[in-house]
């Protein structure tokens, strides 16, 4: 079975000489009708039935607009929605099941959303082909899970509720203070309850507008839980929190599970997803082309089926490298050379104080920054940075810094390619740069992109690239996991590493996603304090010293699993999490 399509929002016949696609296709060349011309809406058309899959068209297109898949046959009778002609086609939905947490893992761009709108009424799947009903799509799911779950749908019966997962969005469609807000929402009577759960207590009577991002993902997703429903969907739910307040979240959205409610959430997270899922399916294919759900898998097995890259019982190999973890909680970080001493450094804000020990930082190593939010992580990074200058102290090096701030501003005109070959268009040549950094990252593909068309997660990556590809001796990135999926996240980790370990550089990344922070780390700084208030950074120290120190402060507990090493976060009071909390061992225990 071969599938193709087209990025009409990427095609321009008038630039690549008037449909190049069509000219070059062999099978036109003789005569046949791979690729016609809609006259109508001046644009080509691959007919999937001719085409012989040679990739020609793929490979001469200058816009990168076309993409042809072969897939299985049997995949077939599993499609369930494709949204046109040469568009994003959809392979099988996630089971939904009351009393149970479903997660979905898996890159974005893969039908996650386009899944979650069928399960929640929000539209009728076509069923790759002419339906146009429910009682086609009943039909179609005979036998299977979910045709109980659509005939409920079908007559009403199912009510659903979903979080979306652009909070920042939310100040655009909802006026007034978060008490009105929620009173608004709070169909079950728990107001107080859920109030107190999120901390919402001092944000009650702020306008929505002026609410920070971690604010607005605990309003959103208190406002779902208030509401009364059978299918809850959150989407994204740990995005601008820090880990405990994660953690929290996911505790909660657990809650609705044991009380026999149906949840379904994206989460990429890993550590997070683990914590609260109880089955889950992992999405893979290709950003915009096309997407699998695999069967339902146990927690454990799918994150190690989908870190290692292969699905073993639908013997699909989805990525072409493992992510290992190590087993030991500590590093040789300290063989390198010292890179620089900084000194202790202030800044006092008024109402907020920051304290930051002064340390060392050793050439070629990956420095964790950990702690919650409020408590002055960016603030240090800006001053070493040189963009924020201290109250107290001073930081006079002579090193050159490259930094990825917090929040990216867009002010640059132009597109991806000159932005990046500006910095240094050397990089953008090196075969190791490409293979480690650019084509992981998805780099090349926004090439002819202009900067300030670019959504979240894309320009996130290329503030990265920017970032990595600028000579330096010191590299900062703060939360460079922000708007990225999962798979975005690993290859983000994978570069970090590689690049620093081959150029002999230092990098301090601040990072709330515990995976990341392990993958990455050879030392943590951690921070301890009052959110909001007053914040201590103390000095680079060990990840078992610096763990054990970060998560004793949040009481929680994590463990190694066995076969990937991957962190794994236990379940408050089972009896490996007080094992550890009495023998102080809040990290993994070698």
């Amino acid at each position: 079975m071969r599938i193709a399509v087209i990025d009409y929002d990427r095609c321009n016949p008038d630039k690549c000489g008037n449909f190049l696609c069509e000219r070059v296709c062999p099978v036109n060349r003789m005569g046949g009708e791979a690729i016609i011309i809609d006259e109508e809406n001046y644009r080509p058309v691959i007919q999937e039935a001719s085409c012989t899959g040679c990739g020609i068209c793929v490979h001469k297109c200058p816009f990168r607009a076309i993409a042809i898949v072969n897939l299985p046959e049997k995949l077939e009778e599993g499609c369930v929605h494709r949204y046109g002609v040469n568009s994003f086609v959809l392979y099988r939905l996630p089971v939904v099941k009351d009393g149970m947490v479903v997660g979905i893992l898996g890159p974005n761009g893969t039908g996650k959303t386009t899944a979650v709108k069928i399960l929640s009424g929000g539209m009728v799947p076509n069923l790759c082909r002419d339906n146009d009903s429910w009682e086609g799509v009943i039909k179609a799911f005979r036998g299977n899970e979910l045709q109980n779950y659509f005939e409920r749908l079908k007559n009403n019966e199912i009510k659903p509720v979903v979080k979306p997962q652009y909070v920042d969005l939310i100040p655009k469609a909802v006026r007034g203070r978060v008490r009105e807000l929620l009173k608004r929402a709070d169909e079950s009577g728990r107001f107080e309850e859920v109030v107190r759960e999120f901390e919402l207590e001092n944000v009650l009577d702020r306008d929505v507008r002026h609410l920070s991002g971690g604010e607005l993902q605990r309003v959103a997703i208190a406002a779902a839980m208030l509401r009364e429903a059978h299918f809850y969907f959150f989407d994204e739910p740990s995005s601008y929190l820090d880990i405990r307040q994660r953690l929290k979240a996911a505790k909660t959205i657990r809650k609705l599970a044991d009380s026999g409610k149906a949840v379904l959430t994206v989460e990429h997270d890993l550590a997070i997803l683990d914590y609260m899922s109880d089955i889950i399916h992992v999405v893979y294919g290709e950003r915009g082309v096309y997407g699998i759900f695999s069967q339902p898998k146990s927690t454990r097995n799918g994150i190690n089926e989908f870190l290692r890259g292969y699905l073993r019982d639908e013997n699909v190999r989805f990525r072409p490298y493992e992510v290992s973890f190590t087993k030991k909680s500590e590093r040789k970080s300290q063989e390198g050379e010292v890179l620089v001493e900084y000194p202790a450094l202030v800044k006092d804000y008024g109402p907020f104080r920051l304290e930051a020990e002064g340390g060392e930082l050793y050439t070629g190593e990956v420095v964790g920054i950990v702690g919650p939010n409020g408590i002055g992580k960016t603030t240090f990074v800006k001053m070493l940075a040189g963009v924020e200058k201290p109250t107290e102290g001073e930081v006079d090096w002579t090193l050159t810094v490259s930094y990825k701030p917090q929040y990216i501003k867009v002010d640059y005109e132009g597109t991806v390619f000159d932005l990046l070959s500006g910095i240094d268009s050397s990089k953008l040549l090196s075969n190791f740069y490409k293979t480690e950094l650019l084509k992981p990252l998805g780099i090349t593909e926004l090439y002819d992109r202009n900067v300030n068309e670019l959504s979240g997660g894309e320009l996130q990556r290329v503030a990265i690239t920017a970032c990595l590809i600028r000579e330096a001796d010191l590299y900062l990135l703060d939360e460079p996991s922000a708007h990225l999926d999962v798979e975005q996240r690993l290859a983000v980790s994978k570069a970090i590493r590689s690049l620093m370990a081959k150029n002999e550089k230092t990098a301090l990344i601040v990072e709330h996603d515990v995976m990341m922070v392990d993958y990455l780390s050879d030392r943590l700084i951690v921070f301890e304090g009052e959110p909001g208030r007053r914040g201590r950074a103390l000095p680079p120290m060990g990840m078992r010293e610096g763990m054990n120190r970060f998560l004793a402060s949040i009481g929680i507990t994590f463990r190694r699993d066995p076969d990937t090493g991957r962190p794994r976060a236990n379940k408050e009071n089972s009896v490996k999490d007080r094992e550890q909390k009495e023998r102080g061992e809040y990290y993994y225990v070698d």
